[in-house]
């Protein structure tokens, strides 16, 4: 039997019909539409049921909806090898976040099957729910569903906006169990899984501007989000106040971000990973003019980094900025609370396994941190051993230019057979 990793010309054919299927049925005004819990990530989802019963796979959804296609192993006590990514999309997104992982989970076990090999390990294509933070407001949906971790609450508090219906009741509208999520119920152990490789697009510019087709990535990004920032001033005459008496919420806004953007610079110098960004910076039009210095002013703060000390480092000394400005300008600057998600921990084992084999099967690639978060991070923070494979894409992610080659998946495809060959046979 030739190598596992040798030829997957067949399975790359494959993958572009099953990418050219999911563009046909969740095709929409700009781009692809797959709503968490709607028509367009259910089609997806009955795609690959479908391929998995062609393929004779052992079949599972849990009491969330997510989709488990199994090629059981010759020793059915092992834990299980794991592969897979989500099947949602943002709205007018792109054809490949998310699905380029499933769809080569898929295309491996087609090789499996074509070779006419049992593996040691059962080896498991999971088809995660709801990782797209667009349709409801609670991160990682599906995967911390799996692992008993969503918050009961978010089930009935969470609205999704095109429909008005709660978490709870798309899940139950497609025959799913949201009291047994309701109860943390685990339909995943993590003691039952030798580990999870995801495959993705990567969703910045990185790998294109590189002219490299493959990333393996070194950490999962974790953040702080800020979402109601708040500067108090005082609003005044634009011509009568002189520059001495102004207590100017936009100035003190505008210094406190090129400080933020400083203290940015300063990590990076001093070789710390971290991004910034200020996503939302406004007045209220309804009361602001040209004519009137602005007494108020509202912003977002979006701050990731690998290492989770950083992150709260950086929050010290945001808050104390805060309060400098803010007692020179005669202004208050609140920044309200944070939400801390956690970087995603990569599996030191599995990340060098991963440029070893690059480089013995000839698969041109980088060692880079994911920006974005991923279902990977859920899975690594509950000690599953986890690494990630990031494939090169055109003009970013959560937009319908999305332009992934299929030339550059199947290398990244050759990369995780050839992991999990390695791993099966270990």
């Amino acid at each position: 039997m030739a190598d596992l990793h040798s030829d997957l010309e067949a399975e790359t054919t494959l993958s572009g019909q099953w990418f050219d299927h999911l563009r046909r049925h969740s095709r929409s005004r700009l781009g692809v539409t797959r709503a968490s819990y709607g028509d367009g990530e259910q089609m997806a989802h009955s795609l690959m049921q479908g391929i998995g019963q062609t393929l004779g796979l052992e079949q599972r959804i849990d009491a969330a909806g997510n989709l488990y296609l199994t090629l059981p192993g010759q020793d059915r006590s092992l834990p299980a090898i794991m592969t897979g990514s989500h099947l949602d999309s943002v709205p007018e997104g792109g054809n490949y976040d998310g699905a380029a992982g499933v769809v080569a989970g898929m295309a491996m076990l087609v090789r499996w099957r074509r070779a006419g090999r049992q593996p040691k390990h059962d080896i498991t294509v999971m088809g995660v729910r709801a990782e797209e933070l667009s349709w409801f407001p609670a991160p990682y949906i599906g995967s911390r569903a799996a692992f008993g971790l969503l918050e009961p609450e978010a089930l009935d508090a969470c609205k999704r906006p095109d429909t008005g219906r709660s978490l709870a009741e798309h899940m139950a509208e497609l025959g799913f169990a949201p009291d047994r999520i309701r109860a943390h119920e685990r339909q995943l152990d993590p003691a039952k899984i030798r580990c999870f490789l995801e495959l993705h697009i990567e969703q910045g510019p990185v790998l294109v501007q590189q002219a490299i087709p493959v990333g393996i990535v070194t950490g999962i990004r974790g953040n702080l989000r800020y979402k109601d920032c708040h500067i108090v001033g005082r609003y005044g005459h634009a011509g009568a106040e002189p520059r001495t008496s102004r207590n100017d919420a936009v100035f003190a806004g505008t210094e406190f971000v090129s400080r933020l953007e400083r203290a940015w610079l300063a990590y990076e110098r001093a070789g710390k990973d971290l991004v910034c960004t200020v996503g939302q910076f406004h007045t209220d039009t309804r009361v602001h003019t040209m004519t009137k210095i602005p007494g108020e002013m509202w912003f977002t703060m979006d701050i990731r980094s690998q290492d989770n000390e950083v992150l709260l480092q950086v929050d010290r000394e945001v808050r104390a900025l805060a309060q400098e400005i803010g007692e020179r300008r005669g202004v208050t600057i609140d920044l309200g609370d944070f939400t801390n998600s956690l970087p995603g921990p990569i599996d030191k084992d599995h990340f060098a396994r991963l440029e070893r084999l690059a480089g013995a099967i000839g698969v041109p690639a980088i060692a880079m941190p994911s920006g974005a978060g991923h279902d990977s991070a859920v899975f690594g923070r509950m000690g599953v051993p986890t690494a990630m494979i990031f494939i090169r894409n055109e003009h970013g992610s959560h937009n319908p230019d999305e332009a992934m080659d299929l030339a550059d998946f199947a290398l990244g495809l050759k990369l995780l057979v050839a992991a999990v060959e390695e791993i099966d046979g270990a």
